[in-house]
């Protein structure tokens, strides 16, 4: 019943999807690169089932230049990662948070993690990209984490950011921009879907909030949000075209800034996996594949922005 079910919903659809150059006519931004612009694109854990060998082993195959997962605690696990990287000539983006409802200890489980990521012996990272604070914790309190991540950055010369993410600090575009206003070297990973979502928009009304936050960003999440969720069912589907322009609108700005600066880009794929990806009812089936989402998305980005 269950292959049958597959079965149905891959020919009930097959015919809904369109090709990237019929829903987007305009696939190539007229920018000339200045020397020492480079798009990297990274591949995301979340939701695979299988060893770290075998995603990386995916990741390669499917093209992606690196991989982003949370930074391991344990050391077996450690050296299963940064073997698999070796063995498949892979980059590696690193993630990093805290955890607890009590400011003080988060704090200090994020310093942990920050610390030791950042001081690995195995690899270094690209980048590290920070889960920072709490959205209930008060402003000096999750100010803290920017001060400390601005310190080891310029201590480490690893670029440290910080997630536009529901639930932690930086979780809505107003209260993001007070930060970014007080912490000059703020620097942000932008995954603006979590503000459709809790703005119930596509920002239209924050204009100017949204330039600050662009301005600041050097690292993208790749997600297509909406005003009510975080995640469009399938961004190749007709329906979420204008959806999927506004997020090119916003995801251009940072990559011209880019390239006009001559600076590296990073991106990560990040279509997530049930319950993120909607479902059907009981049987929990997916309406759509995630891995295939979030190849479609990063091959779509590199001929848009290489």
């Amino acid at each position: 019943m269950a292959h049958n079910r597959r079965h149905f919903l891959k020919a009930a659809t097959a015919g809904l999807f369109l090709p990237m150059e019929s829903l987007l006519t305009d696939l190539h931004m007229p920018i000339l690169s200045s020397v020492g612009y480079s798009l990297t694109f990274m591949a995301t854990d979340w939701g695979f089932q299988g060893s770290v060998e075998a995603f990386c082993a995916a990741a390669k195959k499917d093209g992606y230049d690196g991989i982003e997962v949370w930074w391991p605690g344990n050391i077996d696990a450690q050296k299963a990662l940064f073997s698999a990287l070796e063995q498949h000539g892979l980059q590696v983006g690193l993630m990093c948070g805290g955890a607890g409802s009590d400011a003080e200890r988060h704090l200090t489980g994020f310093v942990q993690q920050i610390d030791a990521a950042s001081s690995n012996t195995y690899q270094r990272p690209l980048y590290i990209n920070c889960h920072s604070g709490k959205d209930y914790f008060t402003f000096a309190e999750n100010a803290a984490f920017i001060d400390y991540t601005v310190k080891k950055s310029k201590e480490t010369k690893i670029p440290i950011y910080h997630e536009t993410h529901r639930g932690r600090m930086l979780f809505a575009a107003p209260v993001a921009r007070q930060f970014i206003e007080k912490h000059p070297d703020l620097r942000l990973t932008l995954d603006i879907s979590h503000w459709c979502v809790v703005h119930e928009s596509l920002l239209e009304d924050q204009e100017e909030t949204v330039k600050l936050a662009l301005a600041r960003a050097d690292h993208i999440h790749t997600r297509i949000g909406h005003a009510e969720g975080p995640q469009v069912n399938d961004p190749r589907a007709p329906e979420w075209k204008r959806t999927l322009e506004a997020h090119l609108h916003w995801w251009d700005q940072i990559v011209a800034r880019k390239k006009q600066s001559g600076e590296p880009m990073t991106m990560l794929a990040e279509f997530g996996p049930p319950d993120y990806l909607p479902t059907l009812p009981y049987t929990r089936q997916p309406l759509a594949d995630q891995w295939a989402i979030n190849v479609y998305m990063m091959q779509l980005l590199r001929k848009r922005y290489q």
